[in-house]
């Protein structure tokens, strides 16, 4: 029997960009991987290597995947879920549905929680919180006291507004968070339900997380440490296929209606006044934004302990590309996988980060500006402290950490030095206050923190 020549072409490509992903793995160090990408109504599923490196557990196309804060986007569609059934409006106070926060919880709403506008800290490491209940953590760490700007007024990440997200979602429903998603959300996807820390027998197949040093070639594995009480801000683990199933249900057309289009398109619409920085063009509800204008993709990155996931859908054309990999290398993967997806499948995907400016002296900037950036900030428990040298040179220390090379520019961006190769990596911007112009935030991977003091 003869195959047409579409057949062969299609063929062809596939296993050109088998070979690539097989290739980019090697190179970046990547146990495994996979990549889903949809178009023109039909799915390719690839994958390559290993789910964990001590076992040589083979990857396959259902793995699951620890994804980290790409459960967001799946804890914000049940929230949107909730708003469509009529249970929750996207405007009521957070502490209208959250008990623990309606005495001295942050006077912010739903749709500025989903958002990132809520001005909450970005909440403390794991480590910190991992005996604590849901209520205790919100307790500490979701209050009105450590707003790092007012609620609606610009971006800050926040892991905490989630963790709040989760615990509305499970005072609406009267389940729990995980019981919550799995029936409202991941059943009717398809998805079979796979959580970080969950007690009983693995449902499937899931990759353990590596960390990989490129400097010695070595890649070990590593333990996922989230705290139970972060769960809806990270605890899902979930394949590239399942990812692209999510998206599906976000796209016109793209699948059952299990979500009103109307409120579909209201997660990917973007909001007033948020500007992520470095993290992506705009932001929805629950959904980051690349591209601007009418090429304007949706979708997010996600992190856990040695693993790096993407998601990026086109609502035009209904095209999503997903990518799960079980390294902390796998971000240098897909960087450079994502910038030849176009001539491996046809579709350009927008939003990877800006790629490091190259090591030339910057512009001088003017002293008085420069001198207005030097203080201490933060971000709840994270210290940002900001110093500058008799030549006008700043650094950058973290919770008290060797200080780094920064490089502030005339619209007060700035940039990280890279102290091994002296590249500049652009790592966020100082913001100043709209009353007296001084400067009094800065913002660091889309993290905002507020100044406490000068120095």
């Amino acid at each position: 029997m003869r195959t047409s020549g579409d057949e062969r072409r299609t063929t062809t490509a596939r296993h050109r960009l088998e070979d690539r992903l097989h290739a980019l793995a090697r190179a970046h160090q990547v146990p495994g991987a996979q990549l889903a990408v949809h178009s023109g109504g039909s799915t390719r599923a690839l994958h390559t290597g290993v789910l964990d490196s001590i076992t040589g557990e083979p990857f396959t196309a259902d793995a699951a995947v620890p994804i980290g804060s790409l459960t967001k986007c799946y804890t914000a569609t049940v929230v949107m879920l909730l708003v469509a059934d009529g249970d929750v409006e996207l405007d009521d106070q957070l502490g209208d549905h959250v008990p623990e926060l309606r005495r001295a919880g942050p006077p912010c709403t739903v749709r500025q929680v989903l958002s990132h506008t809520a001005g909450l800290a970005s909440g403390p490491d794991s480590d910190h919180v991992a005996a604590l209940t849901t209520a205790r953590y919100l307790q500490a760490h979701c209050n009105d006291r450590q707003l790092v700007m007012e609620p609606g007024t610009d971006f800050s990440y926040s892991n905490a507004g989630y963790v709040a997200a989760g615990r509305l979602i499970e005072t609406v429903t009267g389940m729990s968070w995980q019981e919550a998603v799995r029936s409202i959300l991941l059943e009717p996807l398809g998805t079979v339900p796979s959580f970080i820390g969950a007690t009983g027998a693995p449902r499937r197949q899931a990759a353990r997380g590596h960390s990989a040093n490129k400097a010695s070639g070595r890649t070990r594995p590593v333990r996922q440490n989230l705290a139970p009480a972060e769960a809806a801000a990270g605890a899902l683990m979930t394949s590239a296929l399942d990812l692209v199933a999510l998206a599906l249900a976000h796209v016109p057309g793209g699948a059952a209606e299990l979500l009103p289009p109307q409120l579909a398109e209201e997660m990917r619409r973007p909001v007033p006044g948020a500007d992520p920085g470095v993290l992506a063009d705009g932001w929805g509800l629950g959904f980051a934004l690349f591209g601007r204008g009418g090429d304007t993709w949706f979708g997010h990155d996600g992190n856990a302990q040695g693993t790096s996931c993407y998601l990026r859908a086109d609502p035009r054309t209904g095209s999503v590309v997903a990518f799960t990999s079980n390294s902390n290398s796998g971000a240098d993967m897909w960087h450079e996988l994502s910038a030849e997806l176009e001539e491996l499948t046809g579709i350009r995907v927008p939003g990877a980060p800006a790629r490091p400016r190259p090591a030339t002296p910057p512009p001088a900037s003017p002293m008085a500006a420069t001198a207005q950036c030097a203080g201490t900030y933060l971000n709840g428990d994270v210290e940002y402290q900001v110093t500058m040298s008799d030549s006008g040179a700043l650094a950058l220390s973290v919770d008290g950490d060797v200080p780094a090379p920064l490089v502030c520019h005339e619209d007060l961006t700035c940039d990280l030095v890279d102290p091994s190769s002296g590249r500049r990596i652009p790592g966020g911007r100082f913001v100043r206050d709209p009353h007296t112009g001084a400067v009094d935030r800065i913002q660091l991977s889309g993290r905002m923190a507020r100044k406490s003091a000068l120095v």
